[in-house]
């Protein structure tokens, strides 16, 4: 990790897990993702036709999206037609020798195609199969089809995106697949610290509605307990008035955060309105909550006479806690971002390269391994079909001849 002299190259702590990836578009790969990126040995398996994100316009390095290209590092390209006899067998077979197994289809498409948990733990008892899915595997939403927007919109989370008196608006990233990517990650590792001490697998239900509700937290329980449903939530909070973004000169914008009094005191002598310190409207966070309206205006006045760029660091030397709204440019070109490796530049055989977004789990004293770039489609099949699962050259060019494996040509 950066700024760690001492530190060492150690393999990662998943090191030895073996994790079959069923996954594909986001929620999945983001999660297998982050099992590869600690360690774990990933075969990402994908139908002779791939995963539908490799062909996401608008841009790609050779013939891969940038949008596959940002989830799939560090994992191994494995291509089995499962709807084969002989392909789904293979399936099996590989599945016998994984400590967990990953999947994001929509409950009964597997149990259709022939590929059960109940069928493979009797196989493999301790595998862990993590399902992700739109709903979960039980409930009258079961069956229906969902995505990221569709879950951010029922979870209600939407409704409290965008500012008030205007239309709901879908965050920026997409966090109805990314929190679903990391709460089965979570599971996963919870199912292998819990066969460590029992032998036995766990199937794993993780709904993308569920997780965002659980995201809720304190928007939930305000609602639970007061009977008040909460609005659009602009720029600010809803407990604390001077934690919201300003407008600052030239279109500029920060954010501030001035949660306790010394904040609030600091935020005043900075913008030269410390008569404000005073002002019996805005003594305690409970006055200025209930004076918002009026102080808002004030506030907002005195940010406009100076950038965004000059405003940081005054702020910050009175001891409240400010950041420039920035743009992914600016975000990827930031000296904090760069020194922590949250930028990566991933390059394959053929000389291609990509950049993207870093691992954030850092390990003190231990060098951040080297990252490799996002497979081929079937760029691993014969290496890992053959080194899994034993077959000989012989067995492994009846499976390619007959369309049920697929190797990069």
């Amino acid at each position: 990790m950066a700024g760690e002299q001492e530190a060492a190259f150690r393999p990662g702590p998943l090191s030895g897990i073996q994790v079959l990836d069923l996954t594909q578009f986001l929620a999945g790969p983001f999660s297998t993702q982050i099992l590869a990126d600690l360690g774990a040995n990933v075969m990402k398996l994908e139908a002779p036709s791939g995963d539908w994100s490799r062909t996401l316009p608008p841009h790609f390095v050779g013939s891969d999206s940038c949008y596959f290209l940002s989830i799939n590092r560090n994992k191994k390209g494995v291509v089995i037609d499962m709807k084969a006899p002989e392909g789904l067998d293979l399936v099996k077979r590989l599945a016998d020798r994984c400590d967990i197994l990953m999947e994001n289809f929509r409950p009964g498409v597997l149990d259709r195609l022939g590929l059960t948990f109940d069928d493979l733990r009797k196989r493999n008892p301790g595998l862990i199969w993590a399902s992700i899915s739109g709903f979960g595997q039980d409930g009258p939403y079961r069956d229906r089809p969902a995505y990221d927007m569709i879950v951010q919109a029922m979870s209600g989370g939407m409704s409290l995106t965008g500012e008030p008196g205007r239309t709901a608006v879908r965050a920026g990233i997409p966090l109805g697949d990314l929190s679903a990517g990391m709460y089965a990650a979570i599971g996963s590792l919870a199912a292998l610290e819990e066969r460590r001490r029992t032998g036995k697998g766990k199937f794993i239900d993780i709904s993308m509605l569920d997780c965002q509700v659980a995201m809720l937290t304190y928007q939930a329980a305000y609602y639970l307990h007061s009977g008040d449903v909460p609005g659009r939530q602009g720029s600010g909070h809803e407990s604390i008035p001077t934690y919201r973004s300003f407008a600052a000169a030239n279109q500029t914008e920060l954010v501030i955060t001035a949660n306790t009094e010394r904040m609030w005191k600091g935020l005043c002598e900075v913008l030269g309105r410390a008569d404000l310190i005073e002002d019996p409207r805005f003594i305690l966070n409970d006055d200025r909550f209930t004076n918002r309206k009026a102080l808002w205006p004030l506030l907002e006045e005195a940010f406009l006479q100076r950038e965004a760029t000059e405003w940081v660091p005054l702020l910050l030397d009175a001891g409240v806690p400010v950041g420039e709204v920035n743009t992914v440019a600016d975000a990827l070109g930031d000296p904090q971002v760069r020194h922590r490796n949250m930028v990566l530049e991933l390059e394959n055989d053929q000389g291609d390269r990509a950049r993207v977004a870093g691992n954030p789990i850092k390990f003190r004293g231990v060098e951040e391994p080297p990252h490799h770039y996002p497979p081929a489609l079937g760029a691993d099949t014969r290496a890992a079909l053959c080194q899994a699962l034993g077959l000989s050259d012989a067995e492994y060019e009846t499976f390619r001849k007959n369309g049920i494996v697929q190797e990069q040509s």
